[in-house]
C-alpha cells in the first residue's frame, strides 16, 4: 500500500526517470548483436561443432559458398574469380582455373575431373570465407559477391541463407510491431471505456519492450527469432496487466471519491499482488525453455522471462503515472463499453456443460494423435520464400549439378595417401554422392605432392588435417541424407577414428537429434513447474490436474491442426509452442478457478459459484485471448520467414483454442469434480460450504 501511494505521489518523477532510461535502452538495442544462424546454437560437445572450430583455427575458413556460373566465357569467369579474391574476408576461390590453366580446353580433361567443375555450359566455383557462416564479415563478403556477379552467377550456401534471413527480418520487424500495435489497439478499444487509455497501455508496454530489448546487451547477442518475437509476445502476454490496473483503479475511485492518488495507490498494490501471481506461470513456461540443450531455448527463455518481469514493473510504475497525469483527459474521452453483456451466453454454456465434456472426449484422441504425428522440418532454407536469392541459387545447384548439400570430411593429414584415396573413392561410390573433391581426386594418387599447386595445398590441407568435399544429391534434413551421412561416418571412422564429417547437412542431422530430446524434456518440465505453482497457489491436489488437463487439451488441438492440414512445421515452432501456450494461457483457467473457489469458500452452492465465476471472468478471458490472438495473427499473416510465421500462427490459434477450452470446459470441470475439489483443497473444511449434492437454499 505505501509503495503504491509513493508511486502515485511521485508520478512526474517516475515518468521522467522512465523517459531517461529509454536512452541507455536504445543504445543497448543498437549494441546488441543479432544472430541469424540457428545452427550456431548447437552444443559445443557435438563433433560437427568441433569440426567447425577446426576449420576456422587450422584452415582459416569457417564457411564456403557454392557458385553456379551459366554460359560465361572463361576469361570473364577468371575476371570474376579475381574480383572475388579481392573482397575482404574471402580466403580462397576454388574453380577450374585454379587447377589447370584456362587455355587447356575442358574437353581434354579426364571425365572424373571435368564433372567436378563442369556440366554442359555451366561450371562450379567454391568460394571460401575466412570466418564463420553467420559472421558479419562472411555475410558482408557474400553481399559484395552478389554485387560483382551478374545474372549468370548463382551463389548458394548457408551464408547466403543467413544473409537473406537477416535482410528479410530487418525489413519486416518494424512492420510486425506496427501490425500488432494497431490490432491490439482495436481490441483494447472494445474492451475498455476510453478512447485514449488504449494508447497509454501501448505506450507503457512499448516502454517495457524497449527496456527488455536494451537489457539484452548484457547477453552479448540474441537470435533473430527471439528479436522478432519479443515485442509481439511481450505485448500479447502483458496487456492483461494493464487492464487489471485500470479496472482496479476505476473501482477504487468509487471507494475513495476525490482522492485519486489514494485510489491509484490501492490499485497499484492490488494489481501488483494479482499480476505477480498471474505472471509466475508465464515466467515458469519461458524458463522451462532454458533447460534445452539447443541453446536457442535459453535465448528465448531468458529474454521473454525478463520481458514479463519488466512488463510487471512498468505496469505498476509507468502506466499508473501516465493515467494520473492524464486522468482528466481520460474522463473526457470515455465511452460506453462496446462489448455487450455475455450473461446469456454464460448461462447457455453452463446449462449444457455435459455437451462440452462430450466434445472433449470425442476430440481428445484425434487431437493427441495429430499433435504427436505432425510433420516437422529442420532445413532452415525451407523457412524462406522460393523467390529469395539463396533458394534460387540452391535450386540452380540442384537442377544443374544435381547437388543439394556439400559435406566436409576432415582426415588426419599424416594418413597415407592411398588410404585417403580409398576413403574418398569409397565415399564417392555411395548412393546419392555425386562427386568428391580432395587433393587426391584433383591430381591423382601417383602425382608427386611437390608438384601440387601451393594454392590447392593451402586450401585443402592444414598442419593437422586434410579436407575433402562430398557433393550430395540429397537435400539437407531429409531421411536420405541422414542415412548417407551415417554411412560416410562409418567409412571414414573405420580407417581414421579421429576423422570428422561436418557441414550444413550433418549439423541439421544433429539439430534434429538434439531438439527431439529437448522437446520431451521441455514439455515435461513446463507442465511440472506450472503444476507445482497451481498446487501452491490454490493449496489443492486436484485443481492442478484439472487446469493443466484443459490447457494441454487445447495445446494438442492446436498442434493437431497442421497435421490434418498436411502442413510441416518449423522445428522451433514445434518445440516452443507447447511451453509458451501453457505458460501464457493457463492464467485464463487460474482466473476463473480463483473466483470459483472464493465463492465456494464463502458458502455459496456449487452451481451458483460456477455461474458467478463464469459470468464475471468470461469477458476478461475473451479480452485477454483476443489480445494475444491479434498481436500474433497479424505477424503470422505478414511474415515471409516461416520460422517466425509458423510460431505466430500456432500462438494465435493457440490463444483462441485455449480461450475456448477454458470458457467451455472449466465450468464442466468444476461441476463434475466439485466434491473432489472440496475434499482435496485446503480451506474448504473450515468453511460452511453447501455440499455439492444438496440444492442451494433460497436465502443464498
Amino acid at each position: 500500500m505505501k509503495l503504491g501511494e509513493w508511486i502515485a505521489r511521485h508520478r512526474i518523477l517516475i515518468l521522467l526517470i522512465g523517459m531517461l532510461l529509454l536512452v541507455p535502452s536504445v543504445i543497448g538495442i543498437v549494441k546488441t548483436r543479432v544472430n541469424y544462424d540457428l545452427l550456431s546454437y548447437l552444443p559445443d560437445t557435438l563433433e560437427t561443432v568441433e569440426g567447425q572450430d577446426i576449420m576456422v583455427d587450422e584452415f582459416g575458413t569457417g564457411a564456403f559458398a557454392m557458385c553456379v556460373i551459366d554460359g560465361m566465357p572463361m576469361k570473364d569467369v577468371q575476371k570474376m574469380a579475381d574480383e572475388f579474391k579481392q573482397i575482404d574476408h574471402v580466403k580462397d576461390v576454388l574453380w577450374y582455373g585454379e587447377v589447370i590453366d584456362i587455355s587447356v580446353p575442358a574437353q581434354m580433361l579426364p571425365d572424373n575431373l571435368r564433372k567436378k567443375f563442369f556440366d554442359g555450359d555451366s561450371q562450379l566455383m567454391v568460394v571460401f570465407y575466412d570466418d564463420t557462416t553467420s559472421s558479419d564479415e562472411a555475410m558482408g563478403a557474400l553481399t559484395q559477391m552478389r554485387r560483382i556477379a551478374d545474372e549468370r552467377c548463382f551463389i548458394g550456401g548457408m551464408t547466403g541463407i543467413v544473409t537473406d534471413i537477416k535482410d528479410l527480418c530487418m525489413q519486416e520487424l518494424p512492420v510486425y510491431v506496427v501490425i500488432a500495435s494497431i490490432l491490439s489497439f482495436i481490441i483494447l478499444l472494445l474492451a475498455t471505456e476510453s478512447y485514449i487509455v488504449p494508447a497509454f497501455f501501448l505506450i507503457g508496454i512499448g516502454v517495457s519492450i524497449l527496456y527488455n530489448l536494451g537489457s539484452n546487451f548484457f547477453l552479448g547477442s540474441i537470435s533473430y527469432v527471439t528479436q522478432a518475437l519479443t515485442a509481439v509476445l511481450q505485448l500479447a502476454v502483458t496487456t492483461d496487466y494493464s487492464i487489471f490496473l485500470l479496472e482496479s483503479y476505476e473501482e477504487n475511485k468509487k471507494h475513495y471519491p476525490g482522492d485519486r492518488e489514494k485510489a491509484m495507490g490501492v490499485a497499484i498494490s492490488q494489481t501488483f499482488r494479482s499480476i505477480v501471481g498471474s505472471s509466475v506461470t508465464t515466467v515458469a513456461g519461458f524458463l522451462a525453455l532454458c533447460v534445452m540443450t539447443f541453446a536457442l531455448g535459453k535465448d528465448i527463455g531468458i529474454v521473454m522471462s525478463k520481458g514479463v518481469l519488466i512488463g510487471v514493473i512498468c505496469c505498476v510504475t509507468i502506466l499508473p503515472s501516465m493515467i494520473l497525469v492524464f486522468d482528466k483527459l481520460i474522463d473526457k474521452t470515455s465511452h460506453k463499453r462496446i462489448i455487450p453483456s455475455l450473461d446469456k451466453i454464460s448461462d447457455f454454456i453452463i446449462r449444457h456443460y455435459r455437451m462440452w465434456v462430450l466434445v472433449l472426449l470425442i476430440m481428445a484422441a484425434p487431437a493427441l494423435y495429430g499433435s504427436k504425428n505432425v510433420s516437422v522440418y529442420y532445413n532452415i532454407a525451407q523457412s524462406l520464400p522460393d523467390d529469395i536469392l539463396s533458394n534460387m541459387a540452391n535450386k540452380k545447384l540442384q537442377d544443374t549439378f544435381h547437388m543439394d548439400a556439400t559435406h566436409v570430411i576432415l582426415l588426419d593429414k599424416d594418413l597415407d595417401r592411398k588410404t585417403k584415396q580409398d576413403i574418398m573413392s569409397e565415399v564417392e561410390k555411395l548412393e546419392g554422392v555425386k562427386s568428391t573433391v580432395s587433393i587426391s581426386s584433383l591430381i591423382g594418387p601417383l602425382f608427386p605432392k611437390e608438384m601440387i599447386p601451393g594454392d590447392i595445398l593451402e586450401m585443402l590441407e592444414s598442419d593437422e588435417h586434410e579436407m575433402g568435399l562430398v557433393v550430395s544429391e540429397y537435400a539437407p534434413a531429409t531421411p536420405e541424407v541422414n542415412a548417407q551421412i551415417a554411412k560416410i561416418n562409418s567409412i571414414v571412422k573405420t580407417k581414421d577414428p579421429g576423422a570428422l564429417v561436418i557441414g550444413e547437412a550433418p549439423m541439421m542431422k544433429d539439430l534434429e537429434d538434439t531438439t527431439n530430446v529437448d522437446l520431451q524434456r521441455v514439455n515435461f518440465l513446463s507442465m511440472a513447474a506450472i503444476f507445482i505453482i497451481i498446487l501452491l497457489v490454490f493449496k489443492s491436489i486436484s485443481l492442478p490436474f484439472l487446469l493443466v488437463l484443459v490447457i494441454e487439451f487445447a495445446i494438442n488441438v492446436n498442434m493437431a491442426v497442421p497435421y490434418f492440414q498436411n502442413i510441416s512445421l518449423a522445428f522451433v515452432a514445434s518445440i516452443v509452442i507447447g511451453t509458451i501456450q501453457l505458460g501464457a494461457t493457463v492464467d485464463y483457467a487460474i482466473l476463473m478457478t480463483n473466483r470459483y473457489l472464493a465463492e465456494r469458500m464463502a458458502g455459496k452452492p456449487k452451481m451458483e459459484s460456477v455461474s458467478i465465476a463464469h459470468r464475471t471472468c468470461i469477458l476478461s478471458i475473451i479480452t485477454s485471448g483476443m489480445s494475444f490472438f491479434v498481436a500474433t495473427f497479424g505477424v503470422s499473416a505478414y511474415s515471409r520467414v516461416d520460422m517466425i510465421g509458423s510460431i505466430c500462427t500456432l500462438l494465435a490459434r493457440g490463444a483462441l483454442v485455449s480461450m475456448a477450452s477454458v470458457i467451455l470446459l472449466m465450468p464442466a470441470m468444476f461441476i463434475i469434480f466439485d466434491g473432489l475439489i472440496m475434499h482435496t483443497t485446503m480451506g474448504f473444511r473450515k468453511k460452511k460450504a453447501v455440499p455439492a449434492d444438496k440444492p442451494a437454499l433460497k436465502s443464498r
